[in-house]
């Protein structure tokens, strides 16, 4: 016979949802950063790394959430 006591009822999935949530958020802000910081980059950075400027307007015009 199993008894079923609070602690056994408890949702130990939550924490994860929230650290997930927190990552997903995360990488969020770091791909809006590095696209504006790339989309300020010179010429000549852009020559240096093999880049084109309708490379980094392609990459900047990508919504935030897009990979």
């Amino acid at each position: 016979m199993s008894t079923c006591s609070p602690q056994a009822m408890t949702n130990h999935h939550g924490l994860g949802l929230f650290a997930q949530l927190s990552e997903t958020l995360h990488v969020w802000s770091e791909r809006r950063r590095q696209r504006f910081e790339l989309a300020r980059w010179s010429d000549r950075d852009l020559h240096d790394v093999g880049l084109a400027w309708s490379d980094v307007a392609r990459e900047a015009e990508k919504p935030f959430w897009r990979a």
